[in-house]
């Protein structure tokens, strides 16, 4: 399942090159100079191992904090290929941190940003950027095992290059896979989700095995203007969203919307599909249809002790099934079509929510697959 995008990278050793000939296997270290041939022993800079990677090549990333001030983008153009995505990897098991703190808060300020096609960014940590910490403009895309953390936006974002990126050029086709974003945070509180496939993006994006947590806004937000073209569909499955609307420190900001799966907005029908997915203690709603009264699909999803609804859906004809609400701060509010396979809460909980008591654990397999425990025990939604 994971095997066409993961496993471990083998080491190729690089010779020695000229500067400015494109090079198969390109070193980084946080000591690496732009000048550097790119070797193990004579590593450069990001910037220039970006501009100087073969298409499909792979770029090695050494472990250690890289201080930047400025967005390091991947641009249009610089592609890997379908059969083989060009590689931005932490080298050999070691975890390269991109820190932006030097940044001011400013939509213009992201982390990484990358804008071009078939790329696949595995194991590297984005934190304290002045916006998103990971943007994502392109299109077939892997993220896997990335971190973002304390940025001043959404952690990892998938959105339109620019303003006059036409609709047949939104971002499409991206998965973000054994991800972990927390603690994403801007000032005013309310714009901050740890994931983000929203406002405008194509057809085919995934979310699978994701966790995002304790970040200011919601954990997931696909949010969708009036006023734009319609958003693709999305799928979020087999993941994992919990304490959105409290930061990791116990910091709370009123103004964000705290819910666990945003899943629309400003009426917009998007038929997105989310799946065996687990909300636990978020602030406001685990799974809110927020305003998409389109035919989504909701199943095997469980949501536990949300602030106010586990599942809050007031129009559409999306189809439930199989889902599990427990201890919820209201009862359940579920438009469309809705089968006794689900376990709604209606003032008290059903049969199958001793299962998910307990402390919350979780953790990622060596597959990448997400393991989700209460009190020790392995559940699955």
């Amino acid at each position: 399942m994971l095997a066409a995008v993961a496993g471990t990278a083998t080491v190729e050793t690089a010779q020695a090159a000229p500067i400015e000939a494109a090079l198969a296997t390109v070193y980084v270290a946080p000591n690496g100079t732009d000048g550097a041939a790119g070797t193990i022993s004579a590593p450069t800079t990001l910037t220039s191992a970006i501009s100087r990677v073969d298409p499909g090549g792979t770029i090695y990333v050494r472990g250690g904090t890289y201080n930047f001030s400025t967005t390091v983008t991947i641009p249009q153009g610089n592609n890997g290929t379908s059969s083989a995505r060009t590689r931005l990897t932490g080298y050999n098991g070691e975890r390269p941190v991109f820190n932006f703190s030097a940044q001011s808060e400013s939509s213009s300020n992201r982390g990484l940003a990358v804008n071009g096609n078939y790329w696949h960014v595995y194991g590297i940590t984005v934190e304290r950027a002045g916006d998103n910490g990971i943007f994502v403009g392109g299109n077939n895309n892997v993220f896997e095992r990335t971190v973002t953390r304390y940025n001043r936006d959404t952690g990892l974002q998938i959105a339109r290059i620019s303003s006059s990126t036409p609709r047949a050029q939104w971002p499409s086709n991206n998965l973000v896979v054994s991800a972990e974003s927390h603690d994403n945070a801007d000032s005013d509180g309310e714009d901050a989700d740890g994931f983000a496939a929203k406002l405008t993006v194509g057809n085919g994006n995934v979310f699978r095995y994701a966790v995002a947590h304790n970040n200011a806004d919601d954990g997931w937000d696909l949010y969708t203007y009036a006023d734009e073209e319609a958003i693709g569909p999305v799928t979020v499955e087999d993941s994992l969203s919990y304490e959105n609307g409290t930061l990791s420190d116990g910091t709370q900001l009123s103004n964000g919307d705290r819910n666990g799966y945003k899943l629309g907005g400003e009426d917009v029908p998007i038929n997105h599909v989310i799946r065996r997915n687990i909300a636990v203690d978020n602030g406001q709603h685990g799974f809110t249809y927020n305003r998409n009264p389109g035919s989504m699909t909701i199943s095997n999803n469980v949501s536990i002790r949300s602030e106010e609804r586990n599942f809050n859906f007031d129009a559409g004809t999306s189809v439930f099934r199989n889902n599990t609400s427990c201890d919820s701060g209201s009862n359940d509010r579920i438009i469309g079509n809705s089968d006794s396979s689900n376990q709604w809460y209606s003032g008290s909980n059903g049969s199958r929510c001793a299962t998910y008591s307990g402390a919350l654990g979780w953790s990622f397999a060596s597959d990448g697959r997400l393991n989700v425990t209460f009190g020790g025990r392995v559940v699955t939604p």
